[in-house]
């Protein structure tokens, strides 16, 4: 209940807030003729630079807007205007890494799921590629997230998750991690979790186990149960010799 009046008080700011940005807008658009209502028809007529600056100062307001509303939808299990708020949002503030991860966490993540619960479907292979679109729809977001955030690992970091949880893709979940652990303001873990990707690829067993051990041989801080766990794996597979496998109270 409470959570419910704060979520209304907060639209009914944003909505005030919204008046004059709305009135502004109305009369860049009007000569246009464009619809009264910003949607993504007002975000395909303009190229970015213009739509950007038909928007001006305003930008950001609109953006944390839409994002509320996008999160007042999922509560909703409006999954359509989840998806055209967050791109509006993404549009609006394509440097805000929040908004990209938001946006695929409801896409790959929760609308997946309903998808794939849906009783109103009896289909399974229907829900199953609904499913799969949702899936596509997470990958896409974080994909161009990506492509105006090339230096933040975080965006990475989730596409590496999403093809380890939802592609069940080890391989292309051990590269994006590496690509998140090559950058300034990677996590510790990721150069770990990449390692962690590749021991379970078929083929690539000799490359994980070099990496492991590397790890494993760097110090007691990156000697944690799943690493040795790995490695104890990958030494039984590849058949390592018994005076090259790590020994000590961890066995």
């Amino acid at each position: 209940m409470i959570r419910s009046i704060l979520v209304f008080l907060i639209v009914l700011v944003f909505g005030v807030i919204k008046l004059p940005i709305e009135r502004n807008l109305f009369v860049v658009r009007r000569p246009l003729h464009f619809r009264d209502e910003l949607n993504l028809n007002f975000r395909e007529q303009l190229s970015q630079l213009g739509f950007i600056a038909a928007l001006s100062g305003f930008r950001s307001i609109v953006a944390d807007v839409l994002f509320i509303q996008a999160n007042v939808a999922w509560g909703r299990a409006e999954w359509g205007r989840v998806l055209l708020f967050f791109r509006q949002a993404t549009a609006l503030q394509p440097r805000a890494i929040l908004f990209w991860d938001m946006a695929a966490w409801h896409m790959a993540w929760n609308a997946s799921a309903a998808a794939m619960n849906d009783r109103a479907q009896p289909r399974l292979a229907l829900r199953i590629k609904a499913q799969r679109e949702f899936f596509a729809l997470g990958q896409d977001f974080l994909e161009r997230g990506i492509e105006n955030n090339p230096e933040k690992p975080r965006l990475y970091e989730t596409l590496a998750r999403l093809y380890k949880e939802k592609y069940n893709d080890h391989e292309r979940a051990s590269e994006f991690f590496a690509k998140a652990a090559a950058l300034p303001d990677a996590m510790s873990y990721d150069q770990r979790f990449s390692a962690y990707e590749l021991s379970y690829v078929e083929g690539r067993e000799r490359q994980a186990y070099e990496r492991l051990r590397r790890l494993y041989d760097a110090g007691e801080n990156e000697r944690l149960p799943t690493l040795i766990a790995r490695l104890k794996f990958l030494e039984d597979k590849l058949d390592i010799p018994d005076d090259q496998r790590i020994h000590g109270p961890e066995n």
